[in-house]
């Protein structure tokens, strides 16, 4: 398969996921959860067909409820409720009130979580991003610390971190427009997601990264460097997919069959590993093409 022969084509289909990314991120903004902010979701299933989105609001307006936001779910009759910090007294009655309207109301889940406590989950998230990030470049720079022959090894490096920004923004940018039309929050759980991807991301560069060493280790020199290149990725292209794909599969299942409340939270990693294990393959070794056959 002759991938570096059409890697303009791999760049432009990258370019419009990134700038399509970018363009949600700026515009629609990340939708921060209540695991940042502060506050409570409640998630409710109203199993009665004269129920709907609307007369779910007016009920809750009636009873004083303020600042609140309906995000509802067609797949299982269920509502996400996201209010201001509650206590467990009012949680109860607010319950209690629905169960006397409505027939069949059955709650999910309800989570709170006071702002003070946000703000510290807020912190926290944003250390460990900034560690991950650290640990990765330390990783990539040992990884790569003695095979400097022909390609220095610099240029793997910042290869894979451009791979990375690529893999995690992508999928960022999935989940601020399912914020924007879905009313998804971006909580802790969609944190770990990236951050799991960030692992995939690196993984899957440095394998292809390893072969194209190892090739040029036997080589020599004396092949020319866009098709060997091309011969490395096509000897870890199936092993690069498959071994993304026994992943793929369990996420898909857990899609499907798993609870609402980890539907999204699948999505985004399902997204990110597929995008991760294109990117290695398609992106990553073309860029690094580019770079070292340039003119001087």
């Amino acid at each position: 398969m002759n991938i570096i022969g059409k890697k303009n084509i791999f760049f432009i289909i990258s370019a419009i996921l990134i700038a399509g990314s970018i363009f949600s991120i700026v515009f629609y903004k990340i939708k921060p959860g209540v695991d940042f902010v502060g506050g409570s979701l409640w998630q409710i299933k109203i199993d009665d067909p004269n129920v709907n989105e609307r007369i779910l609001k007016n009920f809750l307006s009636e009873m004083g409820i303020k600042n609140f936001v309906v995000y509802p779910s067609a797949e299982n009759k269920s509502y996400s409720i996201r209010l201001e910090n509650i206590s467990e007294a009012d949680h109860q009655k607010y319950f209690e009130s629905l169960k006397n309207k409505f027939s069949n109301v059955e709650e999910l889940s309800f989570d709170s979580i006071s702002p003070m406590i946000g703000e510290e989950l807020r912190k926290k998230a944003i250390l460990a991003t900034i560690l991950v990030l650290f640990g990765i470049c330390l990783y990539v720079a040992f990884a790569f610390r003695r095979v400097s022959y022909l390609v220095p090894s610099y240029r793997y490096g910042i290869i894979t971190l451009i791979c990375l920004v690529h893999d995690v923004v992508v999928p960022l940018g999935f989940l601020v427009v399912l914020g924007h039309f879905k009313g998804v929050d971006f909580n802790i759980s969609f944190l770990g997601a990236l951050l799991t991807i960030m692992g995939y991301s690196v993984h899957d560069t440095i394998v292809v990264f390893d072969r194209i060493r190892s090739n040029l280790l036997a080589a020599r020199g004396k092949l020319d460097f866009a098709k060997l290149t091309n011969d490395s990725i096509n000897q870890v292209m199936a092993r690069s997919i498959n071994t993304s794909l026994t992943t793929f599969f369990t996420l898909i299942a857990l899609f499907f069959l798993g609870p609402f409340s980890l539907k999204y939270f699948t999505l985004t990693l399902i997204i990110g590993i597929a995008i991760g294990t294109y990117s290695s393959i398609f992106f990553a070794a073309p860029l690094l093409v580019v770079w070292q056959t340039r003119p001087k």
